[in-house]
């Protein structure tokens, strides 16, 4: 078994890595970036020993493909993207990396020679506002209704690895995140939650420049529901909901501040609304892949801030 993770250098993709080496699988990192940044704040240097690295852009096919065949690549957890803001401002280079790319790790694997599993990033941004739907939570049988370019691609990847199934069989699971938040979730829109907690290690200011609820997951959950899904067994092109805990912006200033007393002058909210429905119901996923972890919400933040206080007492907390 070799396990292939695309975009291991952003803070899912280094939580997976970080995940699969303490299972003690064959792991290949393919990103632009050689140096596992985030994964040296969560990782200690010998568990990176024998990490295989290689260095590209995603939406180079004949890179991918090369990779996935002449490698022996078993499994693949696809996370290279660009975010929400990225896409809204660069719509066809946007494209270029979430729609090409993920089409070329889809071929790779059916280009490959042999049984290729691939689990991908999609994203709770495929809904459209909170308002476009009945007050309750969604389920993958709603329609998706996404106003973002974002969450368009996504929605275009979910229908292109149906697709891919029903004409190669070629089993897949796309994971629909909303808020992911831990160490090393530092750039993107839902990013903020995470700038908070690390601000309060540092002693210094912040506004959350969004209000309104989000679905705050805990990113080691996160990876790890991307693991058990990637070492299953279940055949067919799934999409799952993850749900974690909603919460108020407002909500989670004072729940930091209770966490952490010196953040109650330090937290402020303000901003707008994340266009995107915020209650989802994963009761699929969890049928479909057992013992799907669940880290409360408070206990997530606590071992946020626990992990920046112990980065920044060793001087490696940068700004």
């Amino acid at each position: 078994m070799k396990i292939l993770v695309t975009g291991a250098q952003g803070c899912i993709g280094a939580w997976v890595v970080r995940g699969l080496l303490r299972r003690g699988l064959d792991v290949l990192i393919y990103d632009l970036d050689p140096n596992p940044a985030r994964l040296s704040l969560i990782t200690e240097e010998t568990e990176r020993k024998n990490l295989s690295i290689r260095t590209g852009v995603i939406e180079d096919t004949a890179a991918v493909k090369s990779i996935i065949k002449d490698e022996g690549v078993t499994h693949i957890i696809h996370l290279a993207a660009v975010l929400m803001p990225f896409c809204q401002a660069n719509p066809v280079r946007g494209g270029l990396i979430n729609i090409i790319g993920t089409l070329n790790v889809f071929e790779g694997a059916r280009d490959s020679g042999r049984d290729v599993r691939v689990v991908y990033a999609s994203s709770s941004a495929v809904w459209g506002p909170e308002d476009a739907y009945e007050a309750r939570a969604l389920s993958e049988a709603d329609p998706t209704k996404p106003s973002t370019h974002y969450g368009v691609f996504k929605n275009a990847n979910e229908g292109n690895a149906r697709a891919f199934y029903l004409a190669n069989q070629i089993s897949s699971a796309g994971l629909r995140p909303w808020t992911v938040y831990g160490v090393g979730r530092d750039v993107g829109l839902t990013a903020a939650p995470t700038t908070a907690m690390k601000h309060i290690v540092q002693g210094k200011p912040y506004q959350i420049p969004l209000s309104g609820f989000m679905d705050l997951q805990y990113v080691e959950d996160v990876a790890e529901t991307f693991i058990r899904c990637a070492l299953s067994d279940v055949a067919g092109a799934h999409v799952f909901n993850l749900a974690g805990d909603v919460i108020e912006m407002e909500e989670l200033a004072r729940t930091l501040a209770h966490i952490r007393p010196s953040a109650a002058n330090l937290i402020t909210t303000g901003g707008p609304r994340v266009p995107v429905a915020y209650r989802m119901d994963d009761a699929a996923l969890r049928a479909a892949i057992p013992g799907i972890p669940k880290t409360p919400l408070e206990d997530g933040m606590r071992r946020t801030i626990e992990l920046y206080e112990r980065l920044h007492a060793e001087g490696r907390l940068n700004d």
